[in-house]
């Protein structure tokens, strides 16, 4: 039995991805295949309340916001930030970029904010550190379709940057094909803690993905194993 416990996040406030559900069993299926952590859920206000607190997270070692959005109603959001810089792991997809846009804090545990999207298109991915567990199985430059968030409040001088995109995509934000430096995957020291944050996981395919499921597994390595 897997000594670390991973709690998976899937309250929202706002929207709600569709994709959900296959996250929550990708998560799961992840941590039971590889024998890396059992899978603990928190989807519900109620469920937020009691959870996301000193006490609710004593035996976990992991916060995983799959998809969230909004103010989650976290009752003391420092004290969560403390417990991630305390020693432990927080990792995020997708629009757990969208996810307390009110609280400055949050928005630099995690190193960047949702700005906004285009439509749904295949973009040209470049890879930034081949070395990292989390992206070592990717070509140096690889293509897959999801929905591609901007972000603010995100920079290279703040995470080390694990995927990034350098051309605008065709998604209707910007003039395709121009020069840009668009992060799409990084990490990031939090105190003592450790935060891993990728923008993939809009679409039920991108979880179904073994390269998106792997670029996972590799965060999740790097974030439980200091």
């Amino acid at each position: 039995m897997p000594s670390k416990r991973l709690l998976v996040v899937t309250f929202t406030a706002g929207f709600r991805h569709s994709s959900i559900p296959i996250a929550e069993a990708t998560l799961a299926d992840l941590g039971t295949r590889n024998s890396l952590y059992v899978t603990e859920f928190c989807r519900t206000d109620a469920d937020v309340r009691a959870r996301l607190t000193p006490s609710g997270l004593a035996s976990i070692d992991a916060v995983f916001f799959a998809n969230t959005t909004g103010d989650l109603g976290i009752p003391d959001v420092p004290a969560f930030l403390a417990w991630i810089a305390a020693g432990h792991a927080f990792l995020g997809a997708h629009s757990a970029a969208d996810t307390y846009h009110e609280s400055p804090a949050y928005l630099d545990m995690l190193g960047g904010e949702f700005q906004t999207h285009g439509a749904i298109v295949e973009a040209d991915v470049r890879v930034d550190d081949p070395a990292d567990p989390s992206v070592a199985h990717l070509s140096p430059r690889f293509r897959i379709t999801d929905e591609l968030y901007r972000f603010t409040r995100n920079s290279r001088a703040n995470v080390h940057v694990l995927l990034s995109m350098d051309r605008v995509p065709p998604d209707g934000v910007g003039e395709a094909g121009a020069p840009a430096d668009l992060l799409m995957a990084w990490r990031k020291e939090y105190g003592r803690g450790r935060v891993f944050y990728t923008a993939f996981g809009h679409r039920e395919e991108t979880w179904q993905d073994a390269r998106f499921q792997q670029h996972l597994l590799g965060g999740l390595r790097w974030a439980l194993n200091p």
